[in-house]
């Protein structure tokens, strides 16, 4: 049963609802009108406005270059077209990692000049009174663990992470003090299967996986990579369509004809 395409509008408490009936739950990235409206209309229950953005749309190569700014338009697109979709919008990077006050300051402009219900932040142990601070201030917050994107310079690349023990040990105990800190979901990206289901399994909180195997409460894709669009796709997400190619063949098709007198 999907309460979307019933028409029921998603809220948190449908979020607390989809864990504890282990309803699986779809998250698709969005990051403008039409896209909104197309994936909600699919089905889709959560629309991520993410900073993918700056690589997706933007040709940025990482996420680092987006600001506020930029998340604060694209958002405020996805909510004018979205009726059901629970909307939730990545905080960019250096927009809440000095202080608490700073991620609150950022959260408040997000959602009071985008409409979304909710923001999304990187970070594990270091994070954990921020995500407090929001969360005692009515602020719906999606923490995010494993794979992050925003630190890709001191990481170095995309590999999986935490493969070993100690790194594992990490996660397990980050995504504890996410859940009691008050996050009301956790992504987990790129990380083993089964410590993704074992912290699955442990959590009040539903998690939602990227490249994390099948044992989360939902997954989430990039809009590029489920249709077809990206140069390059992840090997976790192999393409339903492939628009890409479609759109080259199209437009190539139009210009000849435009070119032998063919159009209009």
């Amino acid at each position: 049963m999907n309460d979307i395409t019933e028409g029921a509008r998603f809220t948190a408490a449908t979020l607390r609802r989809r864990k504890r009936d282990s309803v699986p739950i779809c998250c698709l990235t969005a990051y403008d009108a039409p896209s909104a409206e197309i994936a909600e209309n699919a089905g889709v229950d959560l629309l991520l406005v993410g900073d993918s953005l700056g690589m997706t749309m933007l040709g940025f190569d990482s996420t680092v270059p987006v600001t506020l700014a930029m998340m604060q338009h694209h958002a405020a697109a996805v909510v004018r077209a979205r009726r059901r979709a629970w909307v939730v919008v990545d905080l960019p990077c250096g927009s809440y990692q000095s202080s608490p006050e700073q991620a609150y300051g950022s959260a408040v402009q997000l959602l009071q000049q985008s409409g979304c219900d909710a923001v999304k932040l990187e970070g594990g142990a270091v994070m954990v009174e921020t995500v407090r601070f929001l969360a005692a201030r009515g602020v719906a917050v999606v923490a995010h663990l494993g794979l992050l994107p925003q630190s890709i310079h001191q990481l170095g690349d995309y590999r999986r992470q935490a493969t070993d023990a100690a790194a594992a040990d990490q996660l397990r105990e980050d995504a504890r003090l996410m859940a009691e800190a008050g996050a009301l979901a956790l992504v987990l990206e790129s990380i083993p299967a089964s410590l993704a289901r074992e912290v699955t399994a442990a959590l009040p909180i539903p998690t939602i996986g990227i490249g994390a195997g099948g044992g989360c409460d939902g997954q989430v894709l990039v809009w590029h990579d489920l249709l077809g669009l990206s140069a390059h796709q992840p090997p976790f997400a192999p393409p339903y369509c492939d628009l890409r190619a479609t759109a080259h063949d199209a437009i190539r098709h139009w210009c000849d004809d435009v070119r032998r007198h063919r159009f209009p």
